[in-house]
């Protein structure tokens, strides 16, 4: 059918036009007089339908058209968008998804859905076709293929066909370019054609038929019913100076590269940055002026290269909410709840390799809130909250973390109940007093589930695991916050990337360690009547603030004698400052993060290591967990006091 690269490409199109047709029709539930939604579905279906013919994906263009007729009525004004056509459009959208899968049998599964669609868009009485006179003609259309059209997979009847399905008549072939029996290039499109069209066909409709071969053609569509120019419409062979030609198709703005290449580039773009490292340390080494000024050229050509290149990699959370929006949408339905689904933030940009990562933590974290945390129609109306629940969901960025919340407008946690349920499973003691954050955080416990029974959806405690591990693994933090009554909030705390960060490079114990400069907020002098004590935290003032700090040589168990001038990095996370002594601050440093091995999984406060410039191996600190190691102890001192 197509070669591997072609068939890729085309699947790929295909699937981004699957998921807008989708969303699509989804938006188009909320807002069913919006016609500009109409029209967009429609032109996501002709596309994938036009392509699809194009590919040889005969089955599919048939089922597609089939499709396509249906939701022309909507278009046309016969019929009013429902929820019942909503959903069986949603179903047979589902049907192209196996299509494009390779399932391409027409199964009664599928001709039924078809069957449904056209009863969904009956308006009681199918109206009465009557033939097409030359004096209903609206339109005058011309036009001729590339000669290497065929060669490129155009099948000329396809595109017959569909202007026959817009009303087309008076069709009559150009023979004048056919050259004589021994001359004809068996490959070559040599055929031109003309046909008319009915007033009520829309240009925008005829011109969708040719969008595949947009500016590598012949074509001229003359509006009947438009003013006469002043000189007659050229007959075919076409000029492509009619005033209504079609012009050349500008060159694309955009360019597809596979995900293995950039992952490949940023790979090199990281042995750059550490050879450049080395670079750099060998020429303060020989102090010689011109490999300095070399080096100085170097480091600036590869902190723009790999600026880039991370830009590259960037991608927006609006990648991923498609599948949240069926989500929420078959999870409503199925449950019998009525729920909006908000986004804010939908621009906000993450790598590439966390957003992949992402989707399922929050596939689990949606289901949960629209399963446990949404009350049903009834309840809220005894409640008094609104008739519909809400599940919001935000991104921002916060320096060099993107914060994503999903927040419910629920019954909330209820304490009492997960607190009896911790101490059945044996994850809380009796005279345990858990703070309220810990006690929320036990639903992230493998098996643990509160749901009275086990359904379909959730009740074996299995899926919010997951999400913990997830966003661990992807050096990131989960804060859960719940009122009674009133909702549940998770926020997840994430890296704007895995791969390369500036750090600050700083020693401790004879040892290098590498601080993320983005959570880097100041640095001060350790008083000298804190330098000599042996504990690990302590509390330090700073500009009318008490700040809590954690001694890193007592944290990192560190034999070697202390340097007596010790330095404080105050850093911020979760909304919380805290000091890290260290004993000596070397410098900045770009850093290729490299991930830990499995043994070192355990260690929570090392997020990985980094090669440095002399070839010596540095761990990067995981400021997140050193700030909540603070919150522990600041909690421990309060309840002593």
């Amino acid at each position: 059918m197509m070669d591997n690269d072609i068939a890729a490409v085309f699947l790929e199109e295909a699937s981004e036009l699957l998921e807008s047709l989708e969303q699509g029709l989804l938006k188009l539930q909320a807002d069913p007089n919006n016609l500009d939604l109409v029209n967009a579905a429609f032109r996501d279906l002709h596309t994938i339908k036009g392509s699809g013919a194009m590919f040889g994906f005969t089955e599919l263009a048939a089922f597609i058209h089939k499709f396509e007729t249906a939701f022309e009525k909507i278009r046309s004004g016969q019929i009013k968008v429902s929820a019942s056509l909503i959903r069986v459009a949603l179903r047979a959208a589902d049907e192209i998804k196996g299509f494009l899968a390779g399932d391409a049998a027409m199964t009664p599964a599928r001709q039924a859905i078809l069957d449904d669609l056209e009863l969904a868009v009956s308006p009681g009485q199918a109206p009465v076709e009557t033939p097409v006179s030359a004096s209903d003609a609206g339109w005058r259309l011309c036009f001729r293929l590339a000669s290497d059209a065929l060669a490129l997979g155009a099948r000329p009847e396809a595109l017959l066909d569909e202007l026959r399905g817009l009303g087309a008549f008076n069709l009559v072939a150009d023979l004048s370019r056919i050259a004589p029996l021994d001359q004809i290039e068996t490959q070559a499109c040599l055929l031109g054609w003309s046909t008319d069209l009915p007033a009520s066909a829309r240009e925008d409709d005829i011109k969708a038929v040719f969008m595949f071969h947009e500016g590598n053609m012949e074509f001229n569509l003359v509006n009947l019913a438009a003013p006469a120019p002043e000189a007659p419409a050229s007959p075919l062979p076409l000029a492509e100076s009619a005033g209504t030609a079609s012009q050349p198709a500008q060159q694309s703005a955009t360019m597809r590269v596979p995900a293995e290449r950039l992952d490949e580039l940023m790979d090199q773009v990281g042995e750059l940055v550490i050879a450049e490292a080395r670079l750099c340390a060998l020429a303060n080494t020989s102090k010689d002026p011109s490999m300095m000024a070399a080096v100085e050229d170097i480091q600036r050509l590869a902190s723009r290269m790999r600026d880039t290149t991370m830009s590259i990699r960037m991608v927006p959370i609006s990648s991923i909410i498609g599948r949240f929006r069926r989500l929420v949408h078959d999870l409503s339905e199925g449950l019998g709840k009525s729920v909006n689904f908000v986004v804010t933030g939908a621009d906000t940009e993450l790598d590439k390799t966390v957003i992949e990562r992402l989707g399922d933590p929050l596939v689990h974290i949606i289901r949960n809130a629209i399963d446990h945390g949404l009350e049903t129609d009834e309840a809220r109306a005894a409640a008094g909250k609104p008739d519909r629940g809400t599940i919001e969901l935000s991104a921002e960025h916060l320096g060099a973390e993107v914060v994503i919340s999903v927040k419910d407008n629920g019954r909330g946690l209820d304490r009492s109940k997960l607190r009896a349920r911790a101490i059945e499973q044996g994850l809380l003691s009796p005279e345990a007093t858990p703070s309220e954050a810990e006690l929320f955080a036990l639903i992230l416990e493998p098996g643990f589930s509160t749901a009275a029974k086990v359904t379909e959806l959730s009740g074996r405690g299995v899926g919010m695991d997951v999400v913990k591990r997830t966003v661990e693994g992807l050096r990131g933090r989960i804060v859960i916050a719940s009122e009674p009554g009133h909702g549940t909030t998770f926020t997840l705390r994430l890296p704007l990337t895995l791969s390369i960060i500036d750090g600050l490079l700083v020693e401790v114990g004879g040892d290098r360690y590498i601080i993320p400069m983005a959570a880097v907020q100041e640095i001060v002098e350790l008083p000298a009547s804190d330098a000599g004590a042996d504990t690990t935290s302590s509390f330090l003032q700073i500009r009318n603030a008490l700040v809590p700090f954690l001694r890193l040589r007592t944290l990192l168990d560190c034999a070697e004698e202390r340097n007596t001038l010790q330095n404080v990095i105050v850093v911020s996370a979760s909304s919380m400052r805290v000091g890290l002594v260290v004993d000596r601050i070397l410098g900045t440093n770009q850093t290729v993060v490299k991930q830990m091995s499995r043994l070192h999984a355990g260690v929570k406060s090392i997020s990985g290591a980094t090669i440095l410039g002399d070839g010596s191996v540095a761990l990067v600190l995981e400021v997140g967990n050193l700030v909540e190691l603070a919150r522990t102890d600041l909690r421990k001192i309060e309840k002593a006091a």
